[in-house]
């Protein structure tokens, strides 16, 4: 049998089209329960229960998700790097940006120091703080 470009491409074509109705089949077995985790005030200690999915369970409640605080550490005059560990290490995510007017990149954030941040220190229910930085050689 002698294999040309044609003969390989409508085989190709075959497998792939098979795979792909196989794929799409309705018989595909039903997603496994998920987990879900409440949480409660600090006077209810977390759950965690066995569900099934949304389209299986007629009587489904909705819990208002709760506001957890935090608080946020002053990181203006440290260092960008240990800055950006800190907060990390407290759980937030960190935007990073020039506070100078170039818009530069912070490429090696350990040559960089903190001029401001947002939100400020203190509590809040932020998930993300933004920090401000410059060169170590300049001011901010």
């Amino acid at each position: 049998m002698k294999l040309t470009r044609s003969t390989l491409a409508a085989a190709t074509t075959a497998v792939l089209t098979v795979v792909a109705l196989a794929a799409c089949s309705p018989e595909s077995a039903d997603p496994a329960p998920t987990r879900t985790t409440t949480i409660r005030p600090t006077t209810e200690p977390a759950t965690t229960e066995q569900t099934t999915p949304a389209s299986t369970t007629p009587e489904q409640t909705e819990e208002a998700p709760v506001a957890e605080t935090a608080e946020v550490p002053d990181v203006v005059g440290m260092n960008h790097a240990e800055a950006q560990s800190l907060l990390r290490g407290q759980g937030f995510m960190v935007n990073e940006e020039d506070a100078g007017p170039e818009g530069r990149m912070i490429l090696n954030n350990s040559n960089w120091k903190v001029c401001r941040q947002d939100p400020q220190p203190g509590p809040t229910d932020a998930l993300r703080v933004a920090i401000y930085s410059v060169k170590l050689d300049e001011s901010c």
